[in-house]
């Protein structure tokens, strides 16, 4: 056991956020923890790790336990390079090397008595050093960095970096530090597919316990075995990740409808049977056992129903030609840097494609220009277009939402306007707020809102699903499979890509290619080196997918290397192994002890040269 809640209640002004939790987190365990917004989970993360203290309840900590916790915008603060500040994890490694390397060189010139001493300090250094693996740090860290993407970027200063760079670092930070219970709350935003295949990689294999906070479906069921959900401040545990959650939370509030329903059934047979004999003396005996069954029986709540997600439907009026956009041969760039280079694009009625890319290659960027005015771009006729700014910079923070609906819709009644915010999941006090008090949810289901009203047969999605719950991103994704118009979208949202996307385009190193089929098909075809990839074709050569008898070649030797260097790695760890237990039972021998520490220096020095190259070859 490793984290114990018991009965924990916990409120703001008397008022209960959570009621009565209790759950037990146990070793290597890996837990999602879902729960609609505002339901209270960050609550619940902050009274883990013990920025909040419960009102009542118990929270039993395994002794020593230690907890790492990602906040959804907790930036690494730092004023080092993003290098030192991964290296200030390993501070107490570098004390032991440091010390070792020290004692090594006064072995050299100890006295006999001297020496005894130097050895057994050199003993004790070279088995925790071991024991820390702290000869890898450098590997470790480049590992993580480079995961993350921040390859290019170890000698940037922490501070000068935006404010998701700095929680992605922070996430770095934590990985590094690898606590027994790591707590992560969102901890996939702000990263594109590369980084979070990676991640899901690199957390797969973690060796301490997972409490994650999310709206990634995919990761969720690849790194879960546990759901917790809070719902209305009540908190149930399910067995299985996020796809076995779903069918598991059915099945439980279908029970729970039926074993009410059969009470009710139940009470009112016996209420009958009272009603009628009570007053008859050769059936008065019967009829009071019954009231003395109905006074026994402990009465089953009837089950509240689960929270309606919100409805979104999208409609137009006239069907456009069947080329929608289409923009040819153009160069395309941002502050000066160039993103693609002899670019065409075409979008065609009735397509739902997903528009997939690193970050900071440029998809917003070009989602922009597809928008603008541009002589480059065509718009097909009777094409009518809606974008979806992923920050809602279009909406006024001071605006009161009902007037900021009304402000771009002056033709909608006010009936009609109030019943589509409410079916996007804005009660009757939200549209009364002004759209700053509104949380990140609300103001992207109210931009989903006006995106309705426009009845547009083109819709331009930038990160859709950003801040949006997850019965919120299913009934979106309901919503664009059912709309028979074109849609051309960004997101980092995988099974959201999935669910809408019939063609994939990936941007990438300056160019734009295309996938026929949904994300499935263009994963295949990622994974598969033989795989049918869209390419130009040139003078009836192959450039895409095509791999020349010099690349085979070099190929074949960087696979032969690196065989050559795992096998010499092996080797290399098993000498110092060996070499290691040598010098514990060296006893006196001083020359012995000093021979086998300047073997073992030498020995790493090699081990992390091999590391180094092998670093480039993988």
């Amino acid at each position: 056991m490793l984290i114990d809640f018991k009965n924990v209640t916990f409120g703001y002004t008397d008022v209960p956020v959570v009621r009565d939790v209790t759950f037990t987190l146990h070793e290597r365990e890996r837990v999602g923890f879902l729960g609609g917004n505002g339901e209270g989970k960050t609550t619940v993360l902050k009274l883990l790790t013990g920025e909040l203290t419960p009102d009542s309840g118990e929270i039993v900590k395994k002794n020593g336990l230690c907890v790492g916790y990602l906040a959804q915008n907790g930036g690494l603060q730092s004023q080092s390079t993003v290098y030192g500040a991964m290296e200030e994890v390993f501070y107490e490694d570098r004390l032991l090397l440091e010390r070792l390397n020290e004692t090594q060189l006064a072995m050299e010139h100890a006295t006999p008595d001297r020496m005894r001493v130097l050895s057994a300090r050199c003993e004790s250094l070279t088995k925790r050093i071991a024991a820390r693996d702290s000869y890898h740090t450098d590997v470790r860290i480049r590992t993580v960095l480079n995961g993350m993407g921040f390859g290019e970027r170890y000698a940037q200063t922490v501070s000068t970096m935006s404010g998701g760079e700095r929680t992605k670092l922070q996430l770095c930070r934590l990985l590094l530090e690898a606590p027994e219970l790591l707590v992560l709350d969102e901890p996939t935003n702000h990263l594109d597919l590369n980084t979070l295949f990676w991640l899901e990689e690199y957390l797969s294999s973690y060796k301490g316990a997972l409490l994650i906070v999310s709206h990634d479906r995919y990761f969720l069921d690849r790194l879960t075995a546990r759901t917790l959900e809070l719902d209305r401040g009540t908190l149930t545990s399910y067995k299985g990740n996020y796809s076995r959650y779903k069918v598991l939370r059915e099945e439980r509030l279908e029970e729970e409808r039926r074993a009410y329903e059969r009470q009710q059934e139940e009470i009112a047979k016996l209420k009958t049977y009272i009603e009628r004999n009570i007053v008859r003396a050769t059936t008065a005996s019967s009829a009071q056992s019954r009231v003395k069954q109905l006074e026994r029986m402990q009465p089953i709540e009837r089950p509240a129903p689960p929270p309606a997600p919100p409805v979104f439907r999208f409609s137009y009026d006239e069907t456009p030609y069947e080329c929608v956009l289409r923009a040819e041969h153009f160069d395309l760039s941002a502050a000066g840097i160039p993103l693609l280079r002899d670019v065409s694009f075409a979008l065609m009625r009735g397509q739902k494609l997903a528009l997939l890319g690193d970050n900071g290659t440029g998809k917003s960027t070009l989602l922009k220009f597809l928008l603008s005015h541009d002589v480059r771009v065509v718009r097909g006729r009777y094409a009518r277009f809606a974008y979806y700014d992923q920050e809602n910079a279009a909406l006024d923070p001071d605006e009161r939402v009902l007037d900021a609906f009304w402000g771009v819709h002056r033709g909608m009644d006010q009936t009609a306007a109030r019943a589509l915010l409410a079916r996007a999941g804005l009660t009757a006090d939200d549209v009364q707020k002004k759209v700053r008090e509104l949380s990140g949810g609300l103001k992207a289901k109210l931009a989903l809102a006006l995106l309705q009203a426009q009845r547009a047969n083109v819709l331009v999605l930038d990160e859709p699903t950003n801040h949006l719950d997850l019965p919120a991103r299913e009934a979106l994704e309901t919503a664009l499979c059912a709309f028979t118009g074109t849609v051309l979208f960004v997101s980092h949202d995988r099974r959201f890509v999935q669910s809408v996307a019939t063609r994939i385009a990936v941007l990438e190193n300056g160019s734009l290619s295309f996938f026929e089929g949904g994300y499935e098909a263009y994963l295949a075809a990622k994974k598969n080196a033989d795989a049918p990839k869209p390419a130009a074709l040139s003078a009836g050569k192959r450039t895409d997918g095509y791999r020349s008898k010099e690349e085979r070649a070099r190929e074949a030797r960087r696979r032969s290397r690196a065989g050559e260097i795992e096998a010499q790695l092996a080797a290399a760890e098993a000498e110092t192994a060996a070499l290691t237990e040598e010098l514990a039972r060296c006893g006196r021998d001083f020359v012995r002890a000093r021979e086998l520490s300047e073997r073992l220096t030498r020995l790493q020095a090699h081990i992390e040269a091999l590391y180094e190259e092998y670093g480039t070859l993988i």
